[in-house]
């Protein structure tokens, strides 16, 4: 009797922290797309974003399914989203191209991940229920990611556009309905 209870609290706070695994699991695939991108290897940077992004996808879902959800849990998918989908795509595309614009390159690349953290910050704040207020940074920085791929296509001058509209399309107020 005593080894089943001690059994089944070990499973529920196991259940308990799936999501937070999943989370952690975007965050570490983030941290790894930066030093991709640092160290020059831009597609596997690519990669390592998106799979981030499916782990995102995966992560609410699962809270969600096993009745796990917490203010932790939450938080650390805001830290985990900054740097998956703030950091990591802003220096892919840095690396990439955005580099080539010397300081304005610099400073919109910092001006897209300062936009991202605030617009998480204002998520964390607000009391949205169903809708978000601004593009998510998952979004923009799917979008962001998904350039690279025509950055052989492009002129420079897009992806510097693309940034800054990004970038304000995050910390815009208008509307959109959660899916």
């Amino acid at each position: 009797m005593f080894l089943s209870g001690v059994i089944d609290q070990t499973i529920k706070k196991f259940k308990a922290q799936i999501a937070n695994v999943l989370t952690l699991g975007n965050l570490t695939l983030g941290g790894f797309a930066i030093i991709s991108s640092i160290k020059g290897d831009l597609n596997l940077s690519l990669l390592l974003i998106f799979i981030a992004a499916l782990l995102d996808r995966f992560d609410g879902m699962t809270a969600r399914k096993l009745n796990s959800e917490s203010e932790l849990g939450e938080q650390l998918d805001s830290m985990s989203d900054i740097i998956s989908f703030g950091v990591a795509p802003a220096l892919l595309l840095y690396q990439g191209i955005l580099s080539e614009f010397g300081a304005p390159g610099s400073f919109f690349t910092i001006f897209y991940i300062a936009c991202g953290a605030f617009r998480l910050a204002r998520f964390n704040v607000s009391n949205t229920k169903g809708y978000f207020t601004g593009l998510p940074i998952t979004a923009a920085g799917c979008i962001m990611t998904l350039s690279f791929l025509a950055i052989s296509f492009l002129p420079p001058q897009f992806f510097l556009f693309l940034n800054i509209i990004l970038s304000f399309l995050m910390i815009s107020t208008f509307r959109m309905k959660k899916v």
